[in-house]
Order: C-alpha cells, then sequence, then structure tokens
C-alpha cells in the first residue's frame, strides 16, 4: 500500500492575539494525484489551514497548534522549516486557469503574460475575450486603463535612438545628395551611404512599430470611449415604470420589506455565531467605552467646535482662527461615525449588505456636516451674507433651514442607494423607492433658488451678483424638472440632474468660503485692513486657481468619467502640432521659468548698476540711465533666446510664416517700429537725457524718461507730454542743458531822449556784473540797439552760471538795472500820444459830458499818457 502525500488528523490553530480558534478539528487525506479543492467563505481558515501544511504555523505565525500533519508519511510539527520546504511548498496556480487579479482584463490577460504570448498578441485576445463576452462597463474601464498604460509607452517609444537616428542622418546629409539618376559617385562613398542607410532603416524599425502600436492603442481607446458614452447615455434615458402609478407601490413595498428581513437576518445569524463562539463579549470594556467616546463626538462634537470657535472669533482679530476651529463641526461628528462603524464592523454582526451600507455612513455623515458648516458660513447668523450682504436675518435664517433639510434629505437617499446597491434592486423598484427624496430635494433646490435669486435681484449690478441670478435660476429649473422627468418613469436622468445639483451648490459655497479664507490669509501676511485686502488683487488671483481647479470637479458631479478627464489630460500634456514641431504645456513652463530667471537677473544686474557701480564712474547721470536702459533691454532679448532654446523647441518650420506676418506687421505697425528703431537711436546716440531741458514739438519741459517707444516730458505747468521718439529723430530739438547748465540771459532796456548814452551803457554793464548768477567770463555785452519811438534802446546779454534759474535771474537783472538808473537820475521813458478832434460838435450830439463837450469846442490837443 502506497504512503499518502498528505494527512491531517484533528487540527487545530489559535493565533496567539484571539481567543477563537481558527481551525478547529480538520481531517482530511489526499490521495497521489489527487487535486483537492479548499473552498469556503471569506474568513473561514483556509489561509490558515495552507500555512499550517507547508509549516509557516506555528513557526512565523505563532498560536496554538494540536493535532497531526503527515506529509509524505513524515510529521511535520516538529520538524525544521528547511526541511518541510523540501517536501511541501505553495505555488501559483495552472497559468492557463488561475485567477489572481482583481480586474476583468488583468485575468484575461494574466495567464496569457505567463504564456509569454507578445504584448500585441495579449491585448487583440483580451478585445476578443471582452468583446465576446458582452464585457460590462468596468471590464472597458479596465481594458482601457491597459490600454492608457500601453500607449505611454509606445509614445515613450517613439523616441528610441533618437540621437543615434538624428547623428545618422547628419552623417548621410554630409556626404551630399545622392547622385541624380545616370550619375555616380565613388564607390567608398556609395558604399558608406548604403551602410549608412541601412544602420538608419534599423534604428527606425523599432519607432515605426510603436508609431503604428500608439495608434491603434489611440484608436482603441477612442472607440472605448464612445462605447462608454453611448451606454451612459442610454443608460440616462432609459425609462421605467412610473412611480406615481399606485400599482407600481406594492412590488416596491413588498421588495424593501424582504430588505428589512434579510438585513435582520444576517445580524441574528451572526449574533447566534458569535455566542456560540462566545466571541460576543471580547474586549467589552474597551468597546463600550469608545462607543461612548464615539457618540460624544458624534452628539456633541459641533456643539464644542461652535463653542471653541465663537470664543475664538472675539478673541482674534482675524477670521481664520475661527474658521478652522469651526471644521471641528465636521470632522468630530464624522470621527464619531467612523468609530461606531469601524466597532460594529469589528464585532461581526452586520452581514455583507448591511455592512455595505455601514461603510457608506462615514461619507454619508461627512457630506452632511460639510453641508451644514458651508451652509452656516454662507449665511451666516450674525453677520451679513458675504454673497447677499443686502439679505436679511430671517431670509439667512431661512437659507440655513433650507441647506440643513437637503443635506438630511440627501444623506437618506444616500444610504437608500446603499441599500439598492447592496440587495441589487432593478430600475423599476428603484423608481419608487427614490421618488420621494427626489420630490422633497427638488422642493427644496427650487425654494433655495428663488430665495437667493429674490436676494440677488436687490443687490447693485455686478459680475458675482449676475452670476449668483444664473445659477439661482438653475436651481429652480433643476428643481421643477426633476421631480417632473422622476414621475415621467426618468429615474436615472432627475438622478443625474438633481443630486448633482445639490453638490455643485455645496462646491460653489466652498469657492466662495475658499474667497474668504484668501482675504484673512493675506490680511494675516500684509497685516492691512479688511476693505484694503477685498480691495487687493492677490486674494482675487487665489480665487481664480481655486475655481480653475474646481473645473474637474465639477466635471466629475455632473457624470464625466475620471477616465475622460485622464485623458483630456494626456491630450493637454501632449500639447499640440505645429508643423514639425510639437508644443506641450512643460514647454510654456520651462520657456516662462527660465525668462522669469533670467529676467530677475536682469533687473538685478540694472539695480547694481544704478546704485553701486555706475555712480562711481565719471558718467553723467543721462548716461548711468541709459547705460541702465541699455542692459535691460539687453537682459530681455538674452533672457528670451535662453528660454526658447531651453524648450528645445525647433522653429526653423516657422521661418516662412513668420516671414510673412513680419510684412504685414511692417506695414500695419510702421509707425510704433519707426518709434522704436528711434528709442533705441536715442539711447546710443544720447542727443538727449533723463533731466535734460528740452523742446520738441512745440513743448519745453524736463525730460523724466526714455523708452522705446516714446519719451515723457515733464512742461513747468507740471503737465506730462508722450512725445514719440520718431519726432525727436525727424524734427529739430533744441536741448538747453545737455553740453553745460550755462545760458544766455538778453535784456530790452530803453531810457529817455537826452541821456547820455554811453554813461547809460556803462551803468547798465556795471549793474548785470554785479549780480552773482552772471559769469565773469565772458563779461556781460551791452550794445545800443537803436532809436525808439519813444527811447533810446539797448540790448543787454549775459551769461549765467545756470540756465536753470533763468527767470529769478532776468528778475534780479531786472532790479539791479532799474535801481541804478533810478540812482542815476536816468528816466525810463514811456509812450506819449497826441489825439486831435477834428468834429468836437459830434460828442455833444452824442451826449458828452459838459466838461468835455467844452474841452472839445476849444479844440486843444491833449495828451493821453499810457
Amino acid at each position: 500500500m502506497s504512503i499518502q502525500p498528505l494527512v491531517l488528523e484533528n487540527v487545530s490553530f489559535r493565533y496567539r492575539d484571539r481567543q477563537g480558534a481558527a481551525i478547529r478539528g480538520v481531517s482530511f487525506s489526499a490521495a497521489p494525484g489527487e487535486l483537492l479543492l479548499l473552498a469556503g467563505a471569506s474568513g473561514c481558515g483556509k489561509t490558515t489551514l495552507i500555512r499550517a501544511i507547508n509549516g509557516l504555523i506555528p513557526r512565523s505565525y505563532k498560536g496554538e497548534l494540536s493535532g497531526k500533519i503527515l506529509v509524505q508519511g513524515q510529521e511535520t510539527t516538529g520538524m525544521p522549516l528547511a526541511r518541510i520546504s523540501q517536501m511541501v511548498g505553495t505555488v501559483l496556480q495552472d497559468p492557463e486557469r488561475q485567477i489572481l487579479g482583481t480586474k476583468v482584463i488583468n485575468e484575461v490577460a494574466f495567464g496569457l503574460e505567463n504564456m509569454g504570448l507578445p504584448r500585441t498578441e495579449i491585448i487583440r485576445r483580451a478585445e476578443e475575450a471582452l468583446a465576446s463576452a458582452a464585457a460590462s462597463d468596468q471590464a472597458y474601464e479596465d481594458l482601457r486603463a491597459e490600454l492608457t498604460t500601453w500607449r505611454a509607452r509606445f509614445a515613450a517609444a517613439q523616441k528610441f535612438n533618437a540621437d543615434r537616428i538624428e547623428t545618422v542622418q547628419k552623417q548621410i546629409a554630409a556626404l551630399g545628395p545622392p547622385p541624380a539618376e545616370g550619375e555616380s559617385e565613388p564607390a567608398e562613398v556609395a558604399a558608406r551611404r548604403a551602410e549608412l542607410a541601412r544602420q538608419l532603416e534599423e534604428l527606425q524599425a523599432p519607432v515605426r512599430r510603436a508609431e503604428e502600436a500608439f495608434q491603434r492603442a489611440e484608436g482603441l481607446i477612442r472607440e472605448i470611449d464612445k462605447l462608454l458614452a453611448a451606454r451612459q447615455a442610454e443608460k440616462l434615458l432609459s425609462r421605467s415604470v412610473s412611480p406615481l402609478n399606485p400599482v407600481n407601490w406594492p412590488p416596491a413595498l413588498a421588495r424593501l420589506q424582504r430588505s428589512w428581513t434579510t438585513l435582520k437576518g444576517e445580524v441574528a445569524t451572526n449574533w447566534a455565531k458569535l455566542a456560540a463562539t462566545g466571541r460576543q463579549a471580547e474586549d467589552l470594556p474597551l468597546r463600550i467605552g469608545l462607543g461612548l467616546v464615539a457618540l460624544a463626538l458624534l452628539l456633541r462634537g459641533r456643539a464644542w467646535s461652535g463653542r471653541l470657535a465663537r470664543g475664538w472669533q472675539r478673541r482674534f482679530d482675524n477670521a481664520l482662527p475661527a474658521l478652522l476651529a469651526s471644521l471641528g463641526q465636521v470632522i468630530l461628528p464624522t470621527a464619531g461615525v467612523y468609530i461606531l462603524v469601524r466597532l460594529l464592523m469589528e464585532s461581526g454582526l452586520p452581514g455583507l449588505r448591511l455592512g455595505a451600507i455601514l461603510q457608506a455612513a462615514p461619507i454619508l455623515v461627512l457630506a452632511m456636516t460639510l453641508a451644514l458648516w458651508v451652509a452656516e458660513r454662507v449665511f451666516p447668523r450674525q453677520e451679513p451674507s458675504p454673497l447677499l450682504p443686502q439679505m436679511s436675518e430671517a431670509e439667512r435664517a431661512r437659507a440655513r433651514y433650507l441647506a440643513t433639510l437637503a443635506a438630511l434629505v440627501f444623506g437618506l437617499h444616500s444610504a437608500l442607494v446603499s441599500l439598492a446597491e447592496a440587495v441589487s434592486y432593478d430600475l423599476d423598484i428603484v423608481a419608487v423607492a427614490y421618488f420621494p427624496g427626489i420630490l422633497l430635494e427638488g422642493a427644496i433646490l427650487f425654494l433655495l433658488g428663488r430665495l437667493a435669486g429674490r436676494a440677488a435681484a436687490r443687490e447693485p449690478a455686478s459680475f458675482q451678483n449676475s452670476a449668483i441670478s444664473i445659477v439661482a435660476r438653475a436651481l429652480m429649473a433643476v428643481g421643477l424638472v426633476a421631480p417632473v422627468a422622476a414621475a415621467a418613469g426618468y429615474t436615472n436622468l432627475a438622478l443625474r440632474s438633481l443630486f448633482p445639483a445639490a453638490e455643485s451648490l455645496l462646491l460653489l459655497g466652498g469657492l466662495a468660503i475658499f474667497h474668504g479664507v484668501s482675504l484673512e490669509l493675506y490680511r494675516l501676511l500684509t497685516r492691512c485692513s479688511r476693505e484694503e485686502a477685498q480691495n487687493s488683487l492677490l486674494p482675487v488671483l487665489f480665487t481664480s486657481l481655486a475655481v480653475l481647479a474646481s473645473v474637474p470637479v465639477f466635471a466629475l458631479i455632473w457624470g464625466t468619467r475620471p477616465a475622460t478627464l485622464a485623458e483630456y489630460w494626456t491630450r493637454l500634456s501632449s500639447g499640440f502640432q505645429i508643423g514639425g514641431t510639437r508644443i506641450q504645456p512643460a514647454d510654456f513652463l520651462t520657456l516662462v521659468v527660465v525668462f522669469v530667471l533670467g529676467y530677475t537677473a536682469t533687473r538685478l544686474v540694472q539695480n547694481a548698476l544704478r546704485t553701486t557701480i555706475l555712480p562711481k564712474t565719471r558718467i553723467d547721470p543721462g548716461g548711468q540711465n541709459a547705460i541702465v536702459a541699455g542692459v535691460g533691454y539687453l537682459g530681455v532679448f538674452v533672457s528670451a533666446l535662453l528660454a526658447i532654446s531651453a524648450t528645445g523647441l525647433d522653429l526653423s518650420s516657422l521661418a516662412i510664416v513668420a516671414g510673412a506676418l513680419s510684412v504685414g506687421i511692417g506695414f500695419g505697425l510702421q509707425n510704433i517700429v519707426s518709434n522704436f528703431v528711434a528709442g533705441i537711436i536715442l539711447l546710443i546716440e544720447r542727443p538727449i537725457g533723463e533731466g535734460d531741458w528740452i523742446e520738441v514739438g512745440g513743448h519745453m519741459g524736463t525730460v523724466k524718461s526714455i523708452s522705446v517707444r516714446s519719451t515723457r516730458i515733464e512742461t513747468f505747468d507740471r503737465q506730462l507730454v508722450i512725445v514719440p521718439n520718431a519726432d525727436f529723430i525727424s524734427g529739430a530739438v533744441v536741448n538747453w542743458t545737455r553740453n553745460n547748465l550755462l545760458g544766455r540771459v538778453k535784456l530790452a532796456v530803453g531810457v529817455a531822449y537826452g541821456s547820455d548814452t554811453r554813461r547809460v551803457e556803462d551803468i547798465l554793464r556795471e549793474a548785470v556784473a554785479s549780480c552773482e548768477m552772471v559769469l565773469r567770463s565772458p563779461p556781460p555785452s551791452v550794445t545800443f540797439a537803436g532809436f525808439g519811438a519813444d527811447s533810446l534802446n539797448f540790448e543787454v546779454r549775459a551769461v549765467i552760471r545756470d540756465v536753470n534759474q533763468i527767470l529769478a535771474a532776468t528778475s534780479e537783472l531786472n532790479h539791479r538795472i532799474y535801481e541804478r538808473l533810478e540812482a542815476e537820475g536816468i528816466q525810463i521813458p514811456f509812450p506819449q500820444r497826441d489825439v486831435w478832434l477834428k468834429n468836437p460838435e459830434a460828442l455833444a450830439a452824442l451826449g458828452a459830458t459838459p466838461a468835455v463837450a467844452r474841452a472839445a469846442g476849444q479844440g486843444e490837443a491833449t495828451g493821453d499818457h499810457a
């Protein structure tokens, strides 16, 4: 009689950290060539039995082992593990029939991989298997994920040997163009050309195969996406029975009753098992203590967090600490529910169906408490609403009440959904069971939208209020349409419009709260007032980035598949093709980073030149400004070149397009280009500089700045005049201070007839020379200009030290000249006129005064002095 390979006699084992036995009294034997299947529910001890047979128990897994285990007739209880491993071991199942993966595509393809089939063949067989089996949506999602992975590998493989291929292509180009038909080239060159061509074909072969495989995977992914989209649309528009028909109520109620009976039966069965094994009292004090803590967190967590938040709000000027403390209203109840669920699951009471419902409980409580938290932040009790300041306290209270009801209905509906998924309700049962929740949620959203819309109508016109009005109208529309659709039997359509609208409303409230957080954080960092923070740009930019980041979340809420979003991201990451150049977002990021670094370095160099280096040279301020400006333009140009080079973009294919555009730009922007060129010429030749007193185009003033397009001049009336640079090149420019600050003053002086002209000339020269603003060399000049109608005219010319003081110098010289002439007794005449009236009687007829009439009648000459 042959020895049996495996014999177990009354084998039992209990793990060290457990009271009950994992296996108890197991006895069986295996004949030579016999195939045994160990089957049983999860946790029944299959793995423990295998560990005991292969010797891992009790050597690696400590506990109490009893009974006998015979392998090839030898008892293994006291045998060393190395000896046991020579007799028995654990191996994988047959690769052609094993079930190891957690995904359908993995199950289909894993055995094929072990058989050594090529990857393309694996994909082909997997496609055929799934197609022939009318695969589920999840199977297609798994297949798509597998194809996406391989598509990425094929995309990377397209760059295989890229550097070597480029080198060989350059070698071929170095040999020159191949000879035309009928011509020949040296044998050595021809042989080398043929060898390089062969190498190029060998190097490009894997790349071409990768390109072909990439296109195939790309096509399959598109087909799967279309198929899943069609299924999703079909499911969305699928119609069930109407929940308004009373005929459909008894089956639904009966199904719900059976579900409740099933859940109670599972709990009763599990309790009986626990009672039989004595495990219901395991760690009872610890479980009771944790349960009390969990109940306290669930029932009192919101109150505790609210009290702490109100205290911090009174204590701190910034609202950020109070907001963080109020998050406990979400975290503590959720933690309490999580602890309760874990205690129940560890107790072993819940069965498969009740366990699935309980596992979803923390997520449901999190959603409900988060909705309440958002509602209290958006519609606060004491302060005005940050979104609708004109909303009254009563309206805010009603909005909070409606939000609480919406969260409660959402939670109950989600629990019912978990139950329906656990017991596999059909669509007709779902239509009747879900309808009350759809009706209530629709009414709540309609009332909430109407309330927000009326409040927004009282607010002043703004983008925010317009957006709130649009959201309010959308809520009212969804609140009306969804229940009608559910009543007509389109339950899936109602569900996919109503509850996503509520979730979107929650997300919008979260974005509003984030904007408040960004304002308070900005206040905390900059120590500014709330009004200054509200008028600042940085918090708005943070909120805009948050809104942009929330777009994928909105897409997921409204039913977009995660794989679809991943596909959009993949296509965005792969960039777009322009000519022979592919431009990717990473290239833009590299370009921006390199340019910003170069620009920052340029500004640092400019600052060093302006404040440290150039002031220590003999270069005038205008030249220093020109150097600093030139370094800035050169730095920007070099930074742009380095940024483009760092991206590795080949823009040679865009040269023709750029040339054509440059022609059009040249005609359309010729004035701007001419001003730009003129600005560069001004910076190089420096006919004017910052601080110069110039006169151009009828404008006189001081140069404030010179840019590449225009020059800014501040007039003496403190007006800012922007002059195009082309006017400085094409027109005449008077620069009063370019070479030096010297200026000439010219004065006209008249004296009475009969004055000694030479004496007057000496007096004028002495008076001007006595002024400290006038240079001694060259000396002042006085000339006898000529004979006027009323005076002898002299001209005084003098060079002053600072032309910027010309008005003050002119005034001072006039004072000195008048004082000297007055002291010397030389009169300064004024104009005289003799008026003769030829018809004085006309004045009398016009009603002139008697005195005037008499004077007119005498016909005397009168002198009018002006």
